[in-house]
């Protein structure tokens, strides 16, 4: 089976769209060291004990500088290699040294303008033997970069949907394993096998929450009890990208009167978000409407954000939150988790589903079942 992964020619209209804001901003040359801005630029992911830096200039030259190797299928324009283990041991120093190759091998900047770097990586150190160097320091690109990585490009598409396709393999898994008596541990050990087998590969991560009778956290040794709830918030990252989305189960399969009263109010506000949700939309209205309907149920029983965006990080814009006040824009991919807890659910009812924002609506991601 062919694996999905970005392209370089989506990398380069990546590149195109980043170059555009440059120039509006008046910036010559972007240097980018978080792995997830180094991929969104170039289609190369560094292993996550390894350290990259990727360069864009205004005039369109991308340049790589690369742990141990030249990597293959990557859309730049030079590379340099810089150690990042010695005779298999992994480097401590790789930032400094890697920050040190690019200056000493990356050309002089043909582009007039400022140096713009994501200060929210290790930006710090480049920034500093810049300084050091020239006697200019630099900007910050990351708000930027932020902005032009909510609208995702088809190749993107396809690793999210890669991710997505592993948690529904975990959550059909989980219907065949959950039952009175299975101990935590297990079921994470099943859902994990589940997971990366649908994925083809191994995973660097597959979400935080796997306890029963609790609205979240990791596996216990504990073993679940009939007329309990289990949560279970699931986020494979397959190469980069994240899926993110939560299904609740009735651990012997009978809910009580109460858990199904909760679970009618929390799918009747992803209703709501399937109704109202187009650009232009505010984020923060929907969570407010929605935290209005489920406060009808009980005040203060949905106390966290209704959801947020998803690409290469968990947690990106859109937020639905109250502390942000954005809209929804076409290409944003984002999640809505409704949940409700209390004593008399035990302890809780969360339903997480994908989205992605299109020209007239939303594309539903996640088709699996929401039952209890």
């Amino acid at each position: 089976m062919e694996l999905p992964q970005l392209t370089p020619e989506y990398c380069r209209l990546r590149q195109g769209r980043l170059v555009e804001a440059m120039r509006s901003e008046g910036i010559g040359r972007t240097i980018v060291t978080r792995p997830e801005n180094v991929q969104y630029i170039t289609g190369f992911r560094p292993n996550r004990l390894m350290f990259a830096i990727a360069a864009l200039d205004a005039d369109g030259g991308c340049v790589l500088v690369a742990p141990n190797e030249k990597p293959e299928g990557a859309a730049i324009d030079d590379c340099a290699v810089f150690a990042a283990q010695a005779l298999c041991t992994l480097r401590q120093d790789q930032e400094i040294n890697a920050a040190k190759k690019f200056l000493t091998s990356c050309k002089e900047i043909r582009a007039t303008g400022a140096t713009a770097i994501d200060f929210a990586g290790q930006g710090e150190i480049l920034n500093d033997l810049l300084t050091h160097r020239d006697g200019r320091g630099a900007t910050d690109i990351e708000p930027v970069l932020l902005r032009l990585r909510r609208k995702k490009d088809p190749d993107e598409m396809a690793m999210i949907r890669h991710a997505i396709g592993c948690t529904e393999a975990m959550y059909a898994r989980a219907r065949e394993v959950i039952r009175p008596g299975v101990g935590e541990l297990e079921v994470f050990n099943e859902l994990q096998a589940a997971a990366v087998n649908a994925a083809g590969e191994m995973l660097t991560a597959t979400g935080n929450d796997y306890q029963c009778n609790s609205p979240g956290g990791p596996p216990r040794d504990r073993r679940a009890e009939a007329e309990e709830l289990y949560i279970l918030d699931l986020g494979p990252c397959y190469r980069g990208y994240y899926a993110d989305n939560c299904r609740t189960f009735a651990v012997n399969r009978e809910p009580t009167g109460d858990q199904v009263a909760a679970w009618e109010s929390i799918t009747a506000v992803l209703e709501m978000v399937e109704a109202t949700v187009k650009p232009g939309i505010s984020a923060k209205r929907v969570y407010e409407q929605a935290k209005e309907m489920l406060d009808v149920w009980k005040a203060g029983a949905f106390f966290h954000h209704l959801g947020h965006g998803i690409g290469l990080y968990p947690h990106e814009a859109p937020h639905l939150n109250a502390h942000w006040d954005e809209v929804f824009e076409e290409g944003d991919v984002f999640t809505a988790e409704p949940g409700l807890y209390g004593p008399e659910l035990r302890a809780g009812i969360r339903l997480e589903q994908d989205y992605l924002v299109t020209r007239d609506g939303l594309e539903r991601l996640t088709e699996f079942p929401l039952e209890l």
